[in-house]
């Protein structure tokens, strides 16, 4: 019986561990659009000014950002193509594990069981980013990409954490491209 409940303690952390690490993408974009006339980009200041989440972690958003657009192949510019803006949301999730099977002493019903085993309560915070692409010329939205995930609490990792959601956001873009 032991054995059993070392099992299922150690999947069900598998389980939370691999679910905090993923990150839900989905994009939308205008499909008149030519992609490839876009070389150079600038951050949106009155965009990302409006964004709700600290100073620190704006600009972990945009060194990430700033990367991923560099490894494409863009130039960041005073003239440019394409402006990037951001927009978060944030979420707490609480997740309740009950123990029902505290107090048992193997499979079946036990007569002298009453009332609950050890309850397990933990809180995550997750949070959206969306990053969008607008046309500087005609002012226009052509591209938005938006990552779900859980956020990284301590401070160590949150750099780390936002490059992740950043790398898989702009993996989409330009759309039409498969990997």
């Amino acid at each position: 019986m032991k054995f059993l409940k070392i099992t299922f303690v150690l999947l069900l952390f598998g389980v939370f561990m691999t679910s905090c690490n993923t990150v839900k993408v989905a994009t939308d974009y205008d499909q008149n659009v030519n992609f490839n006339q876009y070389k150079t980009f600038a951050f949106f200041k009155p965009g990302i000014d409006k964004a709700e989440i600290s100073d620190l972690d704006k600009k972990r958003i945009l060194r990430a950002i700033e990367t991923e657009m560099t490894a494409k192949g863009f130039t960041k510019s005073e003239d440019p193509d394409l402006l990037v803006s951001i927009f978060t949301k944030t979420n707490e999730n609480i997740n309740i594990y009950q123990d029902n099977m505290y107090g048992y002493y193997g499979w079946g019903w036990n007569p002298w069981y009453w009332g609950t085993g050890p309850n397990t309560v933990t809180t995550t915070s997750e949070g959206t980013l969306y990053i969008d692409f607008i046309d500087a010329g005609k002012k226009e939205l052509v591209w938005q990409g938006m990552g779900t995930a859980a956020l990284a609490q301590e401070v160590n990792r949150k750099q780390e954490r936002i490059n992740e959601i950043v790398k898989k956001i702009l993996e989409k873009y330009p759309p039409g491209i498969k990997k």
